[in-house]
C-alpha cells in the first residue's frame, strides 16, 4: 500500500503542474547529459562498424590512429540532440499518457504504447542534429566539414534543408515503436521488482533493469540504424527507400544477414551502460525535483 500511495503522490504531483509537467523534461534532460558525456567514444567504434562493417579491433584501430583530437570530435550533435531528445521523450510521453488514462479511460498499456509512439514521433524533429553527427563521425568527411556549425551551413548551401531530413522514415519506424516498448517494459519492472531498502541497492537495481531494457531493445531495432547509418552517410542525390538501403547493405555484406548485425555485440554493450545510466541518473533527478 506504501508504494501504491506514494505512486499517487508522484502522480498527484505531476498533475499539480499541469498535463506538460517540466519536472519530467528536466529529468530527462539531465540523464541524457550524463550518459552522452560517458559513452560516446564507444558510439563512434559502433558507428565505424555499422558504416564499414569491419570488426571491432579495426573500428578502434581507426579512432585511435585518429588521435584524440578528434576522439570527441562531432559530440555537441548528439549532446543537443539527446539532451532535448529524452527531454521529449519523458516529458511528452508523461504528458501524452495521463490524459489517455485519466480523462480518456484508454487501457494502461495502450495509453503506454499510444505515449510512447507520440513521444518518438515528436523526437524526430531532431532529426538534424542525428544526420550532422553521422557525417562528422565518418572519417570520409573529416575534410569537408570542420564543426557543427559549419556542417550545417554547408548542408543547407549547397544541398537545401531537405538533406538535413535524409533517413527520416527508418528513424521514425525507429523511435515510436522501441519507446513505447522501453516505457511499457521498464513500468513493468518498476512494478514488479522489490524496493530496495538502502539508496544503493536501489540505484543498482535502478541500474540493471534499464541497461536490460535498453540493451534488449537495441538489439532488436539495430538493423534498423544500420540503415539509417547507410541512408545518411551520403550528400547529395536523390534519397534511396529503405528497401533499397537494405539491399544494398546486403549485397555488400557478401549476402549474409549476420553480417548486417557486424557491431551489434558491442551497440548491445554502449546500449547496457547508456540507457542502465539513462534510467538511474532520471530516477536520481525524479527525487531531486519531485
Amino acid at each position: 500500500m506504501a508504494v501504491v500511495r506514494a505512486g499517487t503522490e508522484l502522480d498527484n504531483a505531476r498533475g499539480s503542474s499541469g498535463l506538460m509537467c517540466w519536472r519530467e523534461f528536466a529529468c530527462g534532460w539531465g540523464a541524457a547529459f550524463v550518459n552522452i558525456t560517458v559513452t560516446y567514444p564507444i558510439y563512434k567504434m559502433i558507428f565505424r562498424q555499422m558504416l564499414h562493417g569491419v570488426h571491432l579491433n579495426q573500428a578502434f584501430g581507426q579512432i585511435r590512429s585518429e588521435g584524440i583530437t578528434f576522439l570527441y570530435r562531432g559530440i555537441f550533435p548528439p549532446l543537443a540532440q539527446k539532451t532535448i531528445s529524452l527531454s521529449l521523450m519523458f516529458g511528452v510521453y508523461d504528458g501524452t499518457r495521463r490524459p489517455l488514462v485519466d480523462y480518456c479511460g484508454v487501457n494502461q498499456y495502450a495509453a503506454k504504447s499510444i505515449a510512447g509512439i507520440a513521444a518518438g514521433t515528436v523526437e524526430a524533429v531532431l532529426m538534424p542534429f542525428e544526420r550532422v553527427q553521422t557525417l562528422l563521425a565518418d572519417a570520409t568527411y573529416h575534410q569537408k566539414y570542420r564543426n557543427t556549425h559549419h556542417a550545417f551551413r554547408l548542408i543547407i548551401i549547397e544541398q537545401g534543408f531537405r538533406e538535413l531530413y535524409r533517413g527520416l522514415v527508418p528513424i521514425l519506424w525507429r523511435n515510436g515503436p522501441s519507446n513505447a516498448m522501453f516505457f511499457v517494459l521498464r513500468e513493468e519492472a518498476d512494478v514488479r521488482l522489490p524496493k530496495r531498502n538502502t539508496v544503493i541497492r536501489q540505484s543498482t537495481q535502478e541500474f540493471v533493469s534499464g541497461a536490460c531494457i535498453g540493451a534488449f531493445i537495441s538489439s532488436v531495432f539495430y538493423p534498423i540504424n544500420v540503415l539509417k547509418v547507410t541512408m545518411q552517410s551520403r550528400v547529395g542525390g536523390p534519397s534511396e527507400s529503405m528497401l533499397a538501403a537494405l539491399r544494398q547493405v546486403y549485397n555488400e555484406r557478401d549476402r549474409k544477414l549476420r553480417n548486417v548485425y557486424k557491431g551489434v555485440s558491442m551497440n548491445c554493450t554502449r546500449a547496457f551502460f547508456s540507457w542502465g545510466i539513462v534510467n538511474s541518473a532520471y530516477e536520481q533527478l525524479k527525487k531531486v525535483f519531485y
